[in-house]
């Protein structure tokens, strides 16, 4: 079914609930899949849509290069609540094909090869260690149009923007003055996945609420 009349108010429903707990509508980086569903649409979603007004303006980022984007497009219906793969239960699927104890029953030599190279990866996978991940701890100060900006829906959308990479902290208001409070929200990144202009390109989308972004403190971890 996927997302359906991505036109439709209905359809832009199922894009932005979809998107509550993703960055992308395929894998942990932009693709084909995003910009079969962004060519799709008629333009931005409402602001009371944040996760698909996230993702939407990230992707507009991307349209100067979108033919160079990975993967291959297929037909919107594919893509959405009924057209993502479940991984985890392919994984679990491959886990359950390899046979380490052997089995009673004669294999030919194709069978066999497939379960070795099974074996072989999933040996892999077991044994490979953890590389090292450069970190930073930001504090970012996001800064309303006035006092009457709604700043518990202006920290509610920041925090819709998820990253692979990206863990969002403890946050406040403070007082700038003339009754206006600006939103200090904490950040911890991975340097090689995240940066500081990826992030303010993300928040001030939300043009509503944001007026400006600014980095109060950087440090690395």
């Amino acid at each position: 079914m996927g997302f359906g009349d991505l036109k439709t108010p209905a359809g832009l429903k199922v894009l932005n609930d979809f998107l509550a707990d993703k960055s992308y509508i395929e894998g942990y980086v932009p693709s084909q899949a995003d910009v079969a569903v962004f060519d799709a649409m008629s333009g931005a979603p409402s602001a009371d849509l944040c996760h698909a007004l996230r993702w939407y303006n990230h992707i507009k980022s991307y349209q100067k290069e979108k033919g160079s984007l990975p993967g291959v497009k297929k037909p919107l219906g594919q893509y959405g609540p009924a057209g993502v793969e479940d991984t985890t239960a392919a994984d679990n699927e491959d886990d359950d094909d390899i046979d380490l104890f052997g089995s009673d029953e004669e294999e030919d030599e194709e069978t066999t090869k497939i379960k070795e190279e099974r074996l072989a990866a999933y040996n892999a996978k077991k044994s490979k260690k953890p590389a090292l991940i450069a970190k930073s701890s930001i504090l970012l100060d996001v800064k309303p149009w006035d006092d009457e900006t709604d700043m518990a829906k202006l920290e509610e959308c920041v925090r819709t923007i998820q990253l692979d990479g990206l863990v969002w902290g403890q946050s406040k208001l403070l007082p700038v003055g003339y009754g206006i409070k600006k939103l200090q929200i904490a950040c911890v990144v991975e340097d090689d996945k995240v940066g500081t202009d990826q992030l303010e390109e993300l928040i001030t989308a939300f043009e509503d609420y944001v007026q400006s972004m600014d980095v109060a403190a950087f440090n690395k971890i």
